[in-house]
């Protein structure tokens, strides 16, 4: 590998622009692809296979395709934690992308055990509640 290959690789902004530029493709491709329909390449849900059972993000496919629609009622009704949530995965990615690009720096979110066991928690009560309705 050269030089230039390994300097890229270890920019600040690569892992960023790599999330979007992935999330991007992901959603022009779920953008015409209707999740609620079957006969499309997008992927199952293992726990669900494995279990029957809805996992804590079990309806975010459904849930993006909904809201990139305009469908925010279905969005709702799809995955409501994971739609709560998705404003902070937003500003998580818009830090690391403004470290990257403006400060030049590395950076990655740091959380303490607490915040941990609570949003770990809290996608356990989720998934509990979701499967007994």
């Amino acid at each position: 590998m050269t030089s230039f290959a390994r300097g890229l690789l270890r920019h600040p902004t690569t892992g960023p622009l790599a999330v979007l530029v992935a999330g991007a493709a992901g959603a022009a491709y779920l953008y015409g692809t209707d999740p609620h329909e079957p006969g499309h390449l997008l992927p199952r849900c293992p726990f669900r296979a494995v279990t029957g059972l809805l996992c804590p993000a079990c309806g975010g496919t459904r849930m993006a395709y909904d809201l990139m629609h305009g469908r925010w009622g279905a969005a709702w009704l799809d995955n409501r934690a994971l739609l709560l949530a998705a404003p902070f995965a937003l500003a998580l990615l818009a830090r690391w992308m403004w470290e990257g690009a403006v400060r030049r720096r590395h950076w990655r979110p740091r959380m303490g055990g607490r915040t941990q066991v609570l949003i770990l928690g809290f996608a356990v009560v989720w998934a509990v509640v979701r499967n007994l309705r």
